[in-house]
């Protein structure tokens, strides 16, 4: 089965997460698959928590991913896949495409800036992360907040950022201009 780029770059980004999870589920480690999730739980994601505790309970349909918002699903279907067939679990050494960071931080923007508590949650989370890489991630993560409440002037939000940086918020300040037209 062919993984649409969106959701297989959605996957890729939550390898690490994915992949311990059915690790743990397999390896029936309640503890520290409870602990996992608290964890999951605290960062605003208690909609895929809930979805996991149902498949770690047994239930491998995709009724477990009613009610989930596009990332949440696709973390949750590669669980259920995961578990059927480990051969279609994401490398959590792997790198996601940064071609598609912008697209996807848009999305996150936009759904934030809209009044999304969970894309706000996630954003944040993501931001915090990008700015324990130091560097020009660092100056991008910075850029997020005023993105999200409504700066769109190029030159504000990339000062003192290389070119990469620069690239990475006009792609996201492109994709976002495409979203605001909706």
């Amino acid at each position: 089965m062919q993984i649409p780029d969106r959701e297989a770059q959605i996957v890729q980004t939550h390898a690490p997460f994915i992949c311990q999870v059915v690790q743990l589920i397999q390896g029936g480690d309640k503890p520290q698959l409870d602990s996992v999730l608290k964890t999951a739980a605290e960062n605003g994601w208690d909609a895929l928590v809930g979805a996991v505790r149902q498949i770690a309970a047994g239930r491998r349909d995709d009724s477990v991913c009613q009610g989930l918002d596009d990332e949440d699903r696709a973390i949750a279907e590669a669980i259920l896949r995961g578990l059927q067939d480990p051969a279609t679990l994401p490398d959590p050494a792997k790198k996601a495409d940064p071609t598609l960071a912008a697209p996807g931080l848009a999305h996150m923007i936009h759904s934030a800036a809209t009044g999304n508590p969970q894309a706000l949650a996630l954003i944040s989370q993501m931001a915090e992360q990008m700015s324990k890489v130091g560097g020009d991630m660092s100056r991008v993560a910075g850029a997020i907040r005023p993105m999200i409440n409504g700066e769109r002037d190029p030159d504000r939000l990339c000062a003192n950022m290389d070119a990469r940086g620069q690239q990475l918020v006009l792609q996201i300040l492109d994709e976002l201009g495409k979203l605001d037209l909706h």
